[in-house]
């Protein structure tokens, strides 16, 4: 498992805790594979994990992810107010487009689904709150990799069934002065809507929603 930290045993521990995010319910044997941590290792990190409330038991004795995280969650949300700033205005864009929308923001090599709209079309592009998604693909993934490249004048980056076929998305970055890139903003649908140039269509528009979420945190820190 390669150090993010250079606090070894930190990683580890996070490290079990994302398996059991990405891959539910784990064994001990398990946990021990989808880690590539040794058997001893691996227990001693999920047993202490679980003396903090961050890691249960389920019927069968695999591990699993622990109630105390929900609080943990709970509590960041509070204290970190991206989310239910940039709502109003991320509606106000699905109704603009009656495409689907989402917030997006980096986490370690990926990305995580922090706000998510439907649009009102029976075939649209459906996107989990809280779900994360590869960096590597898709317009938001590029652009919080690294949004000086990604957007260039435009100011918007797009994508055309890079991680879904039939799927395009544009995206704009909500930036903070010296803080860099906050989120990203998209709009995503069917190819059969959005076209094969999405930015030229809502580029526009996503970058002037990603400027007003922008301001809102502004006023509102």
């Amino acid at each position: 498992m390669d150090s993010v930290s250079n606090v070894g045993v930190l990683d580890k521990a996070v490290g079990v805790l994302r398996a059991l995010e990405r891959h539910g319910p784990a064994s001990l044997a398990d946990l021990q594979h989808i880690t590539g941590l040794p058997r001893a290792t691996a227990h001693r990190l999920a047993a202490a994990l679980e003396q903090h409330g961050l890691v249960r038991r389920d019927g069968d004795g695999r591990f699993c992810l622990g109630l105390g995280l929900v609080g943990l969650g709970h509590a960041a949300a509070d204290h970190f107010p991206l989310a239910d700033v940039a709502r109003p205005a991320l509606g106000a864009l699905r109704d603009r487009t009656g495409e689907s929308v989402q917030l997006f923001v980096r986490e370690g090599d990926e990305r995580r689904c922090v706000v998510s709209l439907q649009s009102p079309h029976g075939l649209r592009w459906i996107v989990p709150e809280g779900v994360l998604l590869p960096l590597a693909v898709g317009s938001a993934g590029r652009l919080l990799t690294d949004a000086g490249v990604a957007v260039g004048r435009r100011g918007w980056v797009e994508s055309v069934e890079e991680r879904e076929r039939g799927v395009a998305s544009v995206s704009a970055p909500i930036t903070a002065g010296a803080a860099g890139v906050l989120a990203a903003v998209s709009v995503s649908g069917p190819l059969e809507r959005l076209g094969r140039q999405p930015g030229r269509r809502f580029g526009r528009d996503v970058v002037a929603t990603a400027a007003e979420v922008a301001d809102a945190l502004c006023n509102a820190s």
